[in-house]
């Protein structure tokens, strides 16, 4: 069964060399303590300053690295700032799409820090088993089967790796990695069901966007799951609060505190299509 997983998971990623982990934020533990055993001599890790999570910046100050943040477009990765920072950096990790809600520019991202000898850490949660997963433009893929995510397995998460080679030389962090095999009947299921998740993602979005269209919705042309209007005043914002409770939607406001930016750093409000069941 843990073999038909990894198939699968090897199909949707374009990696052959996949780790189950018991948590989303182990993978990415891992993806990092990888890229620095990998590129000894670099210690910055970039992340995008706004759609990412939280653990980019405290995993990398965990293992002695230097976060620094990229520019983004609300989420979607500004290549010209990339370009840049990425000169002496170890690795950038990001996710696809930025926040749930933004597709990025894979291809780009990718031949901009390869040619810096800056490492891609792909977070995929989001667009796992889609064409937006591309591993052919990231040295490590990761995600998490978390609750709330399209994967709702509410345990574990996994890592891939492009080449064999980054998985073993830095090989003694999977010692620590366990994945409970009581998991696996479920995960197959979901990740069989796939298909069907998006495609309820897809038409709920989509009504939004067309209920909420006189509204400044971000990135409303680009892939993704979530929907964020951003709102000027008070009334913009109890108007889509409103909608939101009328059709028994979930939702954050952002900004989100100190944890601005995994989401949007303005006023708006996500409706966390992602939670839907």
């Amino acid at each position: 069964m843990q073999q038909e997983i990894t198939s699968i998971l090897k199909k949707y990623t374009n990696h052959n060399f996949i780790q189950l982990t018991e948590r989303g934020n182990t993978a990415i533990f891992a993806a990092l303590y990888c890229t620095r055993k990998l590129q000894l001599n670099k210690k910055i890790v970039l992340y995008p300053d706004q759609g990412g999570w939280v653990n980019y910046y405290k995993y990398s100050k965990m293992l002695e690295l230097e976060p620094i943040a990229v520019k983004t477009d609300y989420g979607v990765i500004d290549l010209k700032d990339l370009k840049e920072k990425s000169k002496n950096a170890n690795c950038f990790i990001y996710s696809q799409p930025a926040g749930y809600y933004a597709e990025q520019p894979v291809k780009e991202i990718y031949e901009v820090c390869n040619k810096n000898k800056c490492m891609v850490i792909m977070d995929v949660t989001g667009s796992i088993g889609t064409a937006l997963c591309d591993g052919n433009y990231a040295d490590f893929c990761l995600g998490s089967f978390g609750e709330w995510k399209p994967i709702n397995l509410c345990y574990g998460g996994f890592l891939s790796a492009r080449k064999k080679e980054y998985f073993e030389m830095p090989k003694e962090i999977f010692n620590t990695i366990h994945f409970d095999g009581e998991y696996l009947p479920e995960l197959l299921k979901k990740l069989k069901n796939l298909k069907k998740r998006y495609e309820l993602f897809n038409e709920k979005k989509e009504k939004i966007k067309k209920d909420l269209r006189d509204f400044n919705i971000l990135h409303k042309d680009k892939k993704g799951i979530n929907v964020i209007v951003k709102f000027d005043n008070d009334k913009e914002k109890e108007k889509i609060i409103n909608y939101c409770d009328k059709n028994s939607l979930e939702y954050t406001i952002c900004p989100k505190g100190i944890f601005r930016h995994i989401k949007v750093n303005c006023d708006a409000i996500s409706i966390e299509v992602k939670r839907l069941e």
